[in-house]
């Protein structure tokens, strides 16, 4: 039975890793934590002595194959969650990540596959991240960033990158949410601003927001 540390630790190293060829260091997972490297240290020691991590001096921290199946599983609670509060609840997108941090530690794996089944197994969470299975397989969604997407072609908000509360309330201000059709109709060469077509609606947003939207085509 792993503790609630432990869990935040496995999740922390799950997130950082991804897209990563090598390891990651102590210090990447402190800054992450927002914890002292001392800290990160002993836990490293704990998660190894479970085998749910491998740590090799210079080449930093990788899960090992029980440490990723434990992580994605709370991944997955933590996203069940979110689409549970977003869908049935009436929470908005800004409000649900701080709730599903508590939720995502209930050890009911039965639980958690009724709720699954409940929500009719989605694939994403609120956010547009993929919500893995009960195996622990993860639906990937063929996107990119907006700020990677030519002009006068049309895509589809698909996720964020930054799932911050700031930002996903902005978004709401601006009346941008998954599904809604996005078109670049001009950048701005002195500043790199877009102007941009959402729904019909024209608006100018900065490179940092099409930063953190992430886009498929239609």
């Amino acid at each position: 039975m792993l503790t609630y540390s432990e869990e935040n630790y496995l999740k922390t190293i799950f997130h950082l890793s991804l897209g990563q060829q090598q390891g990651i260091s102590t210090n990447a997972i402190a800054a992450k934590i927002e914890t002292k490297a001392s800290s990160v240290t002993d836990m490293i020691k704990k998660l190894n002595e479970k085998k749910l991590i491998k740590y090799q001096k210079y080449q930093g921290v990788t899960l090992t194959a029980e440490g990723l199946l434990a992580a994605k599983m709370i991944v997955r609670k933590h996203r069940l969650w979110e689409v549970f509060l977003v869908d049935k609840l009436g929470f908005s997108w800004d409000e649900v990540h701080d709730v599903a941090e508590e939720l995502e530690h209930i050890k009911s794996e039965k639980l958690i596959n009724k709720l699954d089944a409940f929500l009719e197994y989605p694939t994403q969470d609120p956010h547009g991240d993929p919500i893995p299975n009960a195996k622990g397989e993860i639906k990937q969604v063929d996107k990119k960033l907006l700020s990677e997407v030519e002009t006068n072609k049309i895509v589809i908000c698909v996720g964020v990158k930054d799932s911050s509360s700031e930002f996903l309330q902005y978004l709401d201000k601006q009346k941008i949410s998954l599904g809604s059709k996005i078109e670049i109709t001009d950048i701005e060469p002195f500043d790199q601003s877009y102007t941009v077509k959402i729904d019909n609606h024209n608006i100018t947003i900065t490179k940092k927001i099409a930063s953190n939207l992430f886009v498929k085509e239609q």
